[in-house]
């Protein structure tokens, strides 16, 4: 297999987890701002589980590192990642989000992880 082809099947699957709306949003969240677990949790009403197996899948893909504090796990861009053009790239084509995070805050729910 040539690099060329290495490479498209590496795009691919970048773009294909990007392609989900939910992992979109958390990428587009994360080039402005760190967050934790459970501020994803209230910001798109699903489980824990489930927002977990969304961010375990972009890191593994090294689109997101997490970074531990205390009790907390810490999630943000990864900028050294190959791929951080790439996810830029995308990203730069989106509204901001910070919308969301705006709402949390009026709530009260917005956590500060420290």
């Amino acid at each position: 297999m040539n690099g060329g082809t290495l490479e498209i099947d590496k795009t691919a699957s970048i773009l294909k987890l990007l392609g989900d709306k939910t992992r979109l949003t958390i990428v587009k969240l994360l080039k402005e701002h760190d967050c934790c677990v459970c501020e994803f949790v209230e910001i798109f009403k699903m489980s824990q589980p489930a927002i977990s197996q969304h961010l375990r899948k972009l890191k593994d893909a090294g689109v997101v590192r997490e970074t531990r504090r205390g009790q907390w796990i810490i999630y943000s861009l990864n900028q050294e990642s190959e791929f951080y053009p790439l996810v830029q790239a995308v990203l730069n084509h989106l509204p901001s989000q910070d919308y969301l995070l705006t709402e949390l805050e009026e709530q009260g729910l917005r956590i500060s992880c420290e």
